[in-house]
């Protein structure tokens, strides 16, 4: 099965990871960031990756260490889980509706890191959650994981709703990308024979 375990620890965090490719979207994931919490839940559950994230973080400063290590330990997870990359689909995409929400999704495990981001949060904070942060961990998920990864918020009036639209519509992408391509399941998705 496609899993990894990844451990990482710095002066500002601690981070445990344990996912499963091959999962049902099974998580269990605690930060100590409430609102990020919820949307690391929805990234398994849309996924279906089963995901276990622990994270003890310097909170008490603010939250931007624990989503960025977070998001890098991530996807160093994915990384690792994915070993060569034969067999899967590669490419992924959704476009995802949630309320007022509409995002678009598009990404690519190409293993050459990419981010562009065309999401505007209409508030700066939902609860005490600095919005910003959403793309941070986004940046970070990307860079470590190796995706070229295309996220455009194309409608949204609520913040809440557009930050768990982004988490949704990724999670559908990852979906996609990683399944199992039944008519080339020997062979790397490149031209190159490498990814």
């Amino acid at each position: 099965m496609r899993r990894a375990k990844i451990a990482r620890k710095t002066a500002e965090t601690d981070i445990s990871v344990e996912i499963n490719l091959d999962g049902t979207g099974v998580y269990d994931n605690h930060t100590g960031v409430g609102f990020f919490d919820h949307m690391l839940d929805q990234l398994a559950r849309h996924a279906l990756i089963d995901m276990t994230v622990r994270c003890a973080g310097d909170t008490h400063i603010d939250d931007h260490h624990t989503v960025e290590d977070v998001g890098i330990t991530l996807g160093q997870a994915l990384r690792e889980a994915l070993d060569d990359k034969r067999g899967i689909r590669r490419y992924g995409a959704c476009l995802l509706p949630m309320d007022d929400a509409l995002v678009r999704a598009a990404l690519d495990l190409s293993g050459r890191p990419y981010l562009v981001w065309h999401v505007e949060m209409p508030t700066p904070k939902i609860g005490t959650f600095d919005t910003e942060l959403v793309r941070e961990f986004f940046q970070a998920f990307s860079t470590h994981g190796g995706i070229t990864l295309h996220v455009d918020a194309l409608h949204g009036i609520n913040s809440h709703h557009i930050a768990e639209a982004t988490f949704k519509a990724v999670a559908r992408a990852l979906r996609e990308a990683v399944e199992a391509e039944p008519r080339r399941s020997d062979a790397v998705p490149s031209t190159k024979g490498t990814l």
